[in-house]
């Protein structure tokens, strides 16, 4: 596999998006896939329990973590604060591993990246530490890993964003396909930390997603969205 980098930006954030490891490619911009997977793109990994982290019987969903030595005492705190935020709003609560079998390894690699739910065992996450460190980028790894996609991927999409496939650089037009999600009963959210920006892949500096609704903005979140937490609850916590 040839490895790319792509620089994509929005108002609060510049992320940097480069293949992952030697078993795994990038889908979505910052999806990490299994190869053996590649084909199934279309499919929503998390519709079944096993790609779901457990719930205790305390009724909380315990993620174990490593964070590698490569973080400032700063860049530490601000994954803390991430985990923090979804301590205070759901049932999720990442913990330091103590010997449990799956867990996730954040480290800084290549780009901000990461599995869609739970693969078992060590499970990588990477948060590139110059350029991925900020709440609303480690949230949106963190939500991948908890088995959520991208917004403007859901099936009902097509009803509320119109894609401009006209704009799009013709490698990355997978990263538009649908995907056949469980919705969970919530509003298409244009407000969420999921969503891409308005110009994202774009080869030439027009949109490639427009909202069909008028005067409305996304793709812009600095964090997750009242609906975002609200998916991880009934997803998680209920």
């Amino acid at each position: 596999v040839s490895h790319f980098k792509r620089v994509v930006s929005s108002e609060f954030m510049r992320v940097i998006f480069s293949v992952g490891d030697e078993d795994s490619e990038i889908e979505d911009g910052d999806v990490m896939v299994p190869k053996s997977h590649v084909q199934k793109r279309n499919a929503d990994q998390c519709t079944r329990w096993y790609c779901k982290w457990r719930r205790s019987r305390d009724k909380k969903v315990y993620v174990p973590y490593v964070i590698a030595n490569h973080y400032s005492s700063a860049q530490q705190e601000t994954i803390a604060q991430a985990f923090s935020f979804f301590a205070n709003r759901t049932c999720i609560r990442f913990v330091p591993r103590n010997k449990q079998r799956d867990y996730l390894y954040i480290h800084s690699s290549t780009g901000c990246f990461s599995h869609i739910g739970r693969r078992g065992r060590r499970q990588k996450l990477s948060l590139k530490k110059d350029g991925c460190i900020y709440p609303g980028i480690i949230q949106h790894e963190l939500l991948h890993a908890l088995g959520f996609h991208h917004e403007h991927k859901r099936s009902d999409r097509n009803k509320y964003i119109k894609v401009l496939w006209g704009n799009i650089i013709k490698k990355q037009r997978h990263n538009f396909r649908l995907t056949w999600t469980r919705n969970l009963r919530t509003p298409y959210d244009y407000s969420s930390v999921m969503h891409y920006s308005s110009k994202s892949f774009s080869k030439n500096g027009k949109p490639t997603l427009v909202a069909r609704r008028p005067n409305v903005t996304f793709g812009k979140a600095k964090e997750m969205s009242s609906w975002d937490i609200e998916r991880v609850n009934r997803l998680y916590c209920r």
